[in-house]
């Protein structure tokens, strides 16, 4: 085939079509028409309206493993808030509880010191408060240890009452604490006055009803006494200041195969529960000590004196 019958065109696969800036010429030319046409006249929200609506579908499954995320991490940490929110409402409630709790016990401590304090105006004897430490070790017998001694001024033998009455008395005495035996114990006893009656009798410590209780003993069966008599102290032991609280009479039992009958009393002090007392100064050294009698002059046989 002779040369110059041969077609020197490129054929149409290898053909380029526009060159590339004149492409670029173009779109920059159309981006602009569209960004100028878009600001003044608002040509492209429609077609943004509908782009947006076909693909919220599809944004909305892409983001459902974000939210799911971000809920349990939400759900974790508003537990552990809750949680942390609890416990400290809790600590609170409890603290809130010991100081309601330490209000009250300090509001009885201080009704009952102002009782005590009233009740030192009305005693004519020397009066020394004192506070209760602890139980004695024996558990057969009804003491208690005060926080006061000999260096304090207490004295052996010494009457310790609280707000209500007559706790008991003072049976050892150290430098720095003493130790009283309540009324209640079984080898107490004291002197008691019949308020409505008048009758004197001796009351004992009795622990075979219940563990705070006492005994009227040696009344008679016929004795003038009913429950809910008032029992003070009679003062004529010598230890005591007549008027002082003793207890209530709760219980009586009369026999016909005993001459004496059974009476049972309540005392009015917290024997069991006291927390502060007050000692007071024994009544032996208020009174004058007894007369020394005169000695009798011996006897012969005949019956002169010697």
């Amino acid at each position: 085939m002779p040369l110059g019958t041969l077609n020197r065109e490129p054929p149409p696969f290898f053909r380029q079509g526009p060159s590339a800036l004149s492409k670029l010429a173009v779109c920059s030319a159309l981006a602009f028409f569209l960004m100028v046409a878009d600001a003044r006249f608002k040509v492209m929200q429609p077609v943004r309206v509908a782009v947006a609506t076909a693909l919220y579908p599809v944004q909305w499954l892409a983001l459902q493993p974000v939210n799911a995320v971000r809920a349990v991490s939400v759900y974790f940490a508003s537990l552990d808030t809750a949680q942390a929110a609890r416990d400290a409402a809790q600590n609170m409630r409890i603290t809130q509880s010991l100081r309601i709790n330490q209000a009250e016990q300090l509001a009885l401590e201080n009704e009952r010191l102002r009782k005590l304090i009233g009740m030192r105006d009305r005693l004519q004897s020397t009066a020394n408060p004192a506070q209760v430490i602890y139980d004695a070790a024996d558990p057969y017998t009804r003491k208690v240890v005060i926080d006061k001694g000999v260096l304090s001024g207490i004295s052996l033998g010494s009457p310790v009452v609280d707000e209500m009455g007559v706790v008991g008395q003072v049976t050892r005495v150290y430098p720095l604490v003493s130790e009283v035996t309540l009324l209640t114990d079984r080898d107490h006893a004291i002197p008691v006055l019949n308020t409505r009656t008048g009758a004197r009798g001796v009351a004992f410590g009795d622990m075979s009803i219940h563990a705070d209780a006492m005994e009227l003993r040696y009344m008679a069966a016929n004795a003038d006494v009913a429950v809910g008599d008032l029992l003070t102290t009679s003062g004529v032991d010598g230890v005591y200041p007549p008027g002082l609280p003793v207890a209530r009479i709760e219980k009586i039992e009369r026999r016909v195969d005993t001459a004496f009958a059974r009476v049972y009393c309540v005392p009015l002090a917290q024997v069991a529960g006291t927390g502060h007392v007050m000692v007071l100064e024994p009544l032996t050294t208020q009174i004058p000590p007894r007369p020394t009698p005169d000695p009798r002059p011996a006897v012969g046989r005949n019956g002169a004196a010697k």
